[in-house]
């Protein structure tokens, strides 16, 4: 779809310097692994009420499983999902097409095919035990060399853009780039072997954390800050507040991994730090939510049939849900009764899946349609997956925050740890239902998206100026 923007880019058809083969590619995978990783998920929940249904093949046992979930959803369904819009989103902004197009394609079957090949290994025993760092070698290595050399494509194209002031999300993008590689080598090639005992754990706390907050997080705001402008065709609330935000998010993440080792031999003062900066993250969450939804004011009316916003603004929510119970959960008096219980799972689930691949579906609902010139093949269906995936994780979120505290305090009374299986089931059978719900959702998500790349194109989905297109501000998308 065109955009008619002022300065340099007034003119240019930004859609021609999308390369929309890439594009597509790199969606194709993500909707694979869309489907397949949260459904291991299910399958895994399922182990709680039924702990013998997959038999007993240490394949099929949770240790070997939950990882394959965990990397598969985090690299698998939302990493390759963001990399593919960006490949949409960079040229755009950029107002020049992506450095060394070429590559993109080669290195998604790069990145897809080693991620293949460490999800078939883990189940297997391969495994190199640092959590978001499991895999082995041959497969860290392609990874690591798919975002260097993405990392190096991005920045080549932005310094090539058309107009020197950046809209902020390409400074997410710039970020999320760079430190990830940073963080990838300390994953992939110090943490492992050089660094041993509490000292591990203590670096393994800021490399997991760099995971969720410097690739993750800065990712998912890419993201919005790019599709809910966009979708909603109005600019941005607060360029200036987004900064805030930015900068906020940048200082004060790369302290809060060691809040996972609370109460452990690693020196308080590094705790404290921990504790302290996980507070302070209250900053840069209250000023994106409050830049979201402060651009969707005066847009209400139209909200019931946008989907894609819908998605971002969801995924919103969650984040404030999420990130709430991130923070409070690092304080020492709050930990005490949620560390190892579903509190903390319920978190993890409302905040990478309920916020981050939420952003990631928004996104692919906005450019998938228009990667075929097509139109949504079924707005009715996508409602369908939209309001599953709102129930299901909602009730995952609201189901394992109570069970984990009810489970956590009776800890703290004195209750026997077999004993407290026994009230939790009940939590437990409810989230396997609501991840089905998500995995229906989902399914039907991708089931629709296929039919409109099979369906017959239509006219003025792309290219063609969208009618009540508004100028985009400095730095800002508008469509």
């Amino acid at each position: 779809m065109a955009e008619v923007l002022r300065g340099k880019f007034t003119g240019i058809d930004l859609d021609e310097l999308v390369d929309w083969p890439v594009v597509r590619t790199w969606l194709y995978w993500g909707m694979f692994w869309l489907i397949v990783t949260p459904s291991i998920g299910v399958a895994l929940s399922s182990l709680f009420n039924f702990p013998d249904y997959l038999g007993n093949n240490l394949m099929h046992t949770f240790g070997r499983l939950r990882p394959v979930h965990v990397n598969g959803v985090i690299f698998g369904a939302f990493s390759t999902l963001f990399i593919g819009e960006c490949y949409y989103l960079v040229p755009r902004l950029c107002g020049v097409k992506v450095a060394w197009g070429r590559w993109g394609i080669p290195l998604a079957w790069v990145w897809n095919l080693a991620l293949l090949a460490g999800l078939i290994s883990l189940p297997l025993g391969d495994n190199d035990g640092l959590e978001a760092g499991e895999f082995p070698l041959y497969t860290k290595i392609p990874l690591f060399i798919v975002v260097a050399a993405a990392t190096a494509q991005f920045l080549v194209t932005i310094a090539r853009r058309l107009e020197t002031p950046l809209y902020v999300a390409v400074w997410y993008l710039i970020a999320t780039f760079v430190w990830t590689t940073m963080n990838l080598v300390l994953g992939t090639f110090i943490l492992p072997y050089t660094i041993s005992g509490i000292n591990s754990a203590a670096f393994h706390g800021l490399y997991l954390h760099y995971i969720v907050g410097l690739w993750i997080t800065p990712a998912g705001y890419v993201l919005i800050y790019y599709f809910l402008p966009i979708s909603l065709r109005t600019p941005l609330f607060a360029h200036k507040l987004s900064l805030v935000g930015f900068w906020s998010l940048a200082v004060f993440y790369p302290f809060v991994g060691i809040h996972h080792y609370l109460y452990s031999p690693i020196a308080d003062w590094a705790e404290t730090l921990a504790i302290t900066t996980s507070m302070l993250l209250i900053i840069p969450v209250w000023t994106v939510l409050v830049n979201f939804f402060g651009t969707v004011i005066g847009r209400w009316e139209g909200f019931g049939v946008n989907l894609p916003a819908k998605f971002l603004i969801m995924g919103s929510l969650m984040y404030l849900a999420g990130c709430f119970q991130g923070s409070v959960e690092a304080l020492r008096s709050l930990q005490q009764p949620t560390h190892f219980s579903d509190f903390v799972i319920s978190h993890s689930h409302l905040t990478i899946f309920g916020t981050f691949v939420v952003w990631a579906i928004g996104g692919l609902v906005y450019v998938w349609p228009r990667a075929f010139n097509r139109e949504l093949w079924s707005f009715t269906m996508g409602n369908w997956s939209f309001w599953l995936i709102t129930i299901g994780i909602t009730t995952m979120g609201l189901v394992l925050t109570a069970g984990g505290l009810q489970q956590g305090f009776q800890w703290m009374n004195g209750t026997e740890w077999l004993d407290t299986m026994r009230w939790m089931k009940p939590y437990w059978l409810v989230r396997t239902l609501s991840g089905i719900t998500m995995d229906v959702g989902i399914s039907l998500l991708v089931i629709n998206l296929a039919m409109t790349a099979l369906a017959r194109p239509v006219a003025a989905v792309r290219p063609g100026p969208v009618p009540g297109a508004v100028p985009v501000p400095a730095g800002g998308p508008a469509e």
